[in-house]
């Protein structure tokens, strides 16, 4: 395919103009004139996961977050390029995608996408070019249009396709030249970017997306499309890695595969994200094929700068020309955060809120945070998540209650009418890599609806299966795979597994049943009988034949979280496509009747194993409920250098 010219040039006061052909353009080289003298200097500056953080601004807290916020990162912009100027280096802005989803500023910008918020903070701040992460596709491809279509800027995802071959609203590449002072060619700089995200996203938005895409497994897509960006002439090759490091060798469907990317000849620098970690950092510390202190990848400069605006990833390159080739002589690799922790382990700004930024937006946040107040119901307890992976937690029962409640109605003469109803929820705010600040905790009283994002962060939408006890025995063990094998006799032993994501933690409410963490995690197999024992429903075994219909969520009913037991599923086709978050506000406010599985919690936790013990992180704010497992002998061991708060759990 031939290339096409976009030219959008840098007016008097600096902003750019976008030729109103360019949001059209496929796969085409975007050229920008930049000011200033360097000497084979390039510095990259990226941003990723930002997650709707636009500003410091918390909506499930109601306060402010000194750790978050591209008015922050804004700031940090702005000096970075700066200090480019006075080095003689030019610069450019990418962002690495996952910036639409995550706070309800994000639900409501996708209910009038035509001025989406998100889109207008990336021209104000002139990013070059954006790629796309998987929760950008949440609202569905019309919205993603509708929203990128003011974009002044290329957006690009590499490894998705329209299924009728019609144009996306995403470019597969493009390329971005910039005149480079000092270079001996008196060529412009070509820059080729890529975008991956993880195949996966086409399942796990299969609810809206409808089959309209078909995605390319990302190495495949790599090794088809750098050299042909090589081929159009392009210096340098940069890939946007909306996907983490895993495996480091490759395998077929990767979901973290920028190990791998990195070492596709070709490729000069790489952003990672998905994964929220920090590179360099510890995080990615002895993983093959990685250098975590100087952040490389195969020897090429990689960043992946955390989530919610936290980081700003810096890529310093030093640039060679010979014979009429530019490549890369060294670089720098670095992170800037926007905070740092204290003594006691909570963040204080590094910097602060870019005035330009806060102003930009601040209609927005207006708005969102008014109906965000609206109240919806009462919480007649406090509703936290800091024990919800070793004892009951009131707001995943009240979630599961509420998907029951509306899922029951439904099931009049269907295959699952007179089945056994159960509803599997799982936490959404949970520390982990989130950090000690993201738990769910909200106080008695007054509901309101920024509640709801703290019960649920995602916008899922309802679903249900029928499975056997079999199955459901299966999917509770690949549950159980949170919790590390624990030795008979261990004293203090971590007792979560860090590299399980504590979202695909899943509880069935309106069954019993206990944990055996002397057992292997993982699902059972010939001869053994897994982790999962004294199964029960209503007081009596849940026999391996027996039929239940189970409420669960679009994302898990799609095949997120690589639940084996529900890739047997039975589905049950529901009249209409219906968001949890309504149906919790529905229920909270009477709208739909009481739930006869009544909100309570389901009866689980571990086999005795006396004269053992665990620890277990949580986030300081749990001291405030230490007496909810006081009668179980939990106390506080202190804070760790994360700022969680490690307890003693006596097994």
């Amino acid at each position: 395919m031939p290339e096409e010219e976009v030219t959008a040039r840098t007016g008097p006061e600096g902003k750019d103009h976008a030729d109103a052909t360019r949001t059209a353009r496929i796969g085409a080289t975007v050229t920008r004139d930049q000011p200033g003298a360097g000497r084979l200097r390039l510095r990259i500056l990226a941003t990723t996961d930002l997650h709707m953080a636009l500003t410091g601004h918390d909506f499930h807290s109601g306060g402010d977050n000194p750790a978050i916020g591209l008015s922050r990162l804004a700031t940090l912009i702005r000096t970075a390029r700066d200090e480019a100027a006075a080095a003689g280096a030019l610069t450019l802005l990418l962002d690495n995608g996952d910036g639409m989803q995550g706070t309800p500023l994000g639900e409501l910008a996708a209910e009038n996408p035509q001025a989406h918020p998100l889109i207008r903070a990336f021209n104000h701040l002139g990013y070059d070019a954006t790629g796309l992460g998987n929760h950008d596709f949440d609202h569905g491809l019309a919205a993603l249009g509708t929203a990128t279509g003011r974009a002044e800027f290329p957006v690009i995802c590499s490894n998705l396709r329209r299924a009728d071959g019609r144009p996306a609203p995403f470019r597969p590449w493009a390329i971005l030249e910039r005149p480079l002072p000092g270079n001996e060619t008196g060529k412009p700089l070509r820059i080729g970017i890529l975008s991956f995200l993880p195949p996966q996203t086409v399942v796990w938005n299969a609810d809206r997306l409808n089959g309209a895409l078909v995605a390319e497994d990302i190495l495949q897509a790599a090794a088809r499309l750098v050299p042909r960006l090589r081929a159009a002439g392009c210096d340098l090759v940069v890939a946007l890695s909306h996907s983490g490091l895993g495996p480091g060798e490759a395998q077929d469907g990767m979901e973290n595969a920028a190990i791998p990317l990195a070492g596709v000849a070709g490729i000069d620098a790489l952003i990672a994200g998905h994964t929220h970690l920090l590179l360099p950092g510890p995080d990615h510390a002895g993983m093959p094929h990685v250098d975590a202190q100087a952040g490389s990848i195969h020897g090429r400069p990689a960043v992946m700068p955390g989530s919610a605006a936290s980081h700003l990833g810096v890529i310093d390159l030093a640039l060679e020309t010979r014979a009429g080739v530019t490549a890369v002589a060294a670089f720098r690799s670095r992170l800037r955060p926007v905070a740092r922790r204290d003594a006691r382990g909570a963040h204080v700004a590094l910097v602060g809120e870019d005035p330009a930024m806060l102003d930009l937006v601040a209609g927005d946040i207006a708005r969102a945070r008014a109906i965000m107040e609206q109240r919806i119901g009462t919480a007649h307890a406090p509703l936290h998540s800091y024990f919800t992976f070793f004892a009951p937690d009131r707001g995943l029962a009240l979630v599961a209650a509420a998907q029951a409640a509306a899922l029951r109605p439904l099931l009049a003469s269907s295959a699952a009418e007179g089945l056994p109803l159960l509803s599997a929820a799982a936490p959404g705010l949970f520390g982990g890599r989130a950090g000690p600040g993201s738990y769910t905790d909200i106080p008695a009283g007054p509901l309101q609806l920024r509640h709801l994002g703290a019960l649920l962060p995602f916008p899922n939408s309802l679903a249900a299966v029928i499975l056997t006890g079999a199955q459901i025995r299966d999917w509770l063990d690949t549950s159980s795979r949170l919790f590390n094998r624990i030795a008979p006799d261990a004293a203090a032993a971590p007792l979560i597994d860090p590299g399980f994501a504590g979202h695909d933690f899943d509880l069935l409410h309106g069954l019993d049943w206990r944990v055996d963490l002397a057992a292997a995690p993982g699902l059972p197999r010939a001869g053994k009988d897994g982790r999962i024992r004294d199964l029960r429903w209503q007081g009596e075994p849940v026999a391996p034949g027996q039929r239940f219909v189970v409420a669960l969520n679009s994302y898990r009913a799609s095949g997120g979280g690589h639940v084996p037991a529900l890739q047997g599923a039975e589905p049950v086709p529901l009249p209409e496509r219906r968001l949890i978050r309504e149906a919790l506000r529905d229920y909270l406010s009477g709208a739909l009747p009481p739930e006869p599985l009544t909100g309570t919690p389901p009866d689980w936790g571990f086999l005795p194993m006396p004269g053992a013990s665990v620890t277990v992180p949580t986030g300081p704010g749990a001291q405030t409920y230490m007496g909810e497992v006081a009668a179980r002998g939990v106390r506080i061991m202190g804070r760790d250098g994360a700022g969680f708060l490690q307890l003693l759990l006596p097994l």
